[in-house]
């Protein structure tokens, strides 16, 4: 490695640093797939090897640029609290689906049945701005919108999943496990920012990194949502 190349891996591992990303769980809570990215334990604390998260990271960055030039979807799937808005915003910037609440059962499994329930939606949605709801009864009406939000809020960001995803983002996969049981089924390709108590064995290109604070999980999904933007202009530059 020369020192321009020293610089910029110096550079990534002072980034990760300064938003916490060595931080996992507790020794107690470590899945034996984490031990071998484990640096150190301190005061109980689980702390990533960075370097390894690093070449992680560039190794599903790759994928992603990857996914983009062929021009194939991405999931973002980040459904906790510290996550939702992260996942939400990483995704809408580069236009792709997401789910930043709870992951519905058979998103992936049963596609045409969600698919049928999100174009129901959108129907309602539709009749509603047309004013072609007049000839329901107020309460009609009232419980009509009731169901359009109650809709909107399972499915407002998989509008745009027309089809299967080619491949899912996901922060946290032991919280997201119905999602990963999923893909996996569906043998989609999985990436993951994944803390100490996950199993890493599940997923395709797993991060090993903190996957609990709000600063950490926004700078993870910065990255792969910008990979996905670079991929994608790299193809429409080759074009």
């Amino acid at each position: 490695m020369n020192s321009a190349d020293e610089k910029v891996a110096d550079g990534a591992l002072d980034a990760l640093f300064s938003v916490g990303a060595h931080f996992g769980y507790r020794r107690s809570k470590r899945h034996p797939t984490a031990a071998s990215r484990i640096f150190a334990t301190k005061g109980g604390v689980d702390i990533f090897d960075l370097p390894q998260t690093r070449d992680a990271l560039a190794k599903a960055e790759e994928f992603v640029k990857g996914l983009a030039q062929a021009g194939k979807v991405l999931l973002f799937v980040g459904g906790k609290r510290e996550a939702s808005e992260a996942a939400q915003a990483g995704a809408e910037r580069v236009g792709m689906p997401f789910v930043s609440g709870r992951w519905i059962g058979g998103t992936l499994t049963n596609f045409g049945q969600i698919r049928n329930r999100i174009d129901k939606m959108l129907e309602l949605v539709a009749q509603r701005e047309k004013g072609e709801l007049g000839k329901y009864t107020k309460k009609e009406r009232l419980m009509i919108d009731r169901e359009v939000a109650r809709l909107e809020t399972l499915f407002h960001g998989l509008v745009s999943l027309a089809g299967l995803p080619a491949a899912l983002f996901v922060v946290d996969s032991k919280r997201e496990h119905t999602a990963v049981a999923e893909a996996k089924r569906k043998n989609l390709p999985i990436i993951a920012l994944a803390s100490s108590d996950c199993d890493l064995s599940l997923i395709d290109y797993p991060i090993p990194g903190n996957d609990a604070s709000r600063e950490s999980i926004k700078f993870f999904v910065e990255k792969i949502a910008t990979a996905y933007a670079e991929g994608r202009a790299g193809k429409n530059e080759a074009k």
